[in-house]
């Protein structure tokens, strides 16, 4: 047996949904889920995903805040991977310098007010037990890259930072078992 028994997964169909609308609508679920649960500002199948984030989960423990997905852009079928700038210190002197980070994985926080597709997300990060995800290798055409074998991911975290992002460009969408990410650094 392969050592991914995950690796034969079916890929995403670049077929066009019965609704031009499909990835708006599912993250429009998403967000009105999210927002029934807890706060929504920034700081393994999607119909499953919502029905539990809104029950409470499985082990009847703390109510999960966040559907994490990942979204293929249309015409390539690719996952989309988001990226964005921080600012942080570094050392005694708490020197301040930017740093970018790069993930497949989202939250969505809230559309665009008056428009039906444009919406908010939140870069949500891949965490192993070694506090974080080396992505070093090529990303651009594949998730698994940010879900490395020898080091699994056990979590996501918030990174506080948002892209706003035009849903229509988008033809599939993958969602993940509900979480609650941890929480971004101040």
């Amino acid at each position: 047996m392969s050592k991914n028994k995950y690796r034969h997964r079916a890929r995403p169909t670049c077929d066009k949904c019965t609704s031009d609308d499909c990835v708006c609508d599912v993250v429009r679920r998403i967000v009105k889920a999210q927002n029934e649960v807890g706060d929504n500002c920034c700081t393994s199948g999607c119909e499953r995903s919502v029905r539990e984030l809104l029950s409470g989960g499985r082990n009847h423990g703390p109510a999960n805040t966040t559907i994490p997905f990942i979204l293929y852009c249309k015409g390539t079928c690719k996952p989309f991977i988001g990226s964005g700038v921080f600012q942080a210190s570094h050392g005694r002197g708490h020197r301040r310098f930017f740093e970018c980070v790069e993930t497949p994985v989202f939250r969505a926080k809230s559309f665009v007010k008056g428009s039906d597709c444009c919406v908010r997300l939140e870069l949500l990060m891949p965490v192993n037990d070694e506090c974080g995800c080396d992505c070093s290798c090529d990303t651009e055409s594949s998730v698994c890259p940010f879900f490395p074998e020898d080091s699994p991911v056990t979590d996501f975290q918030a990174t506080g930072i948002c892209i706003t992002v035009d849903l229509e460009h988008f033809v599939g969408i993958t969602c993940l078992d509900p979480i609650t990410p941890i929480p971004a650094y101040a």
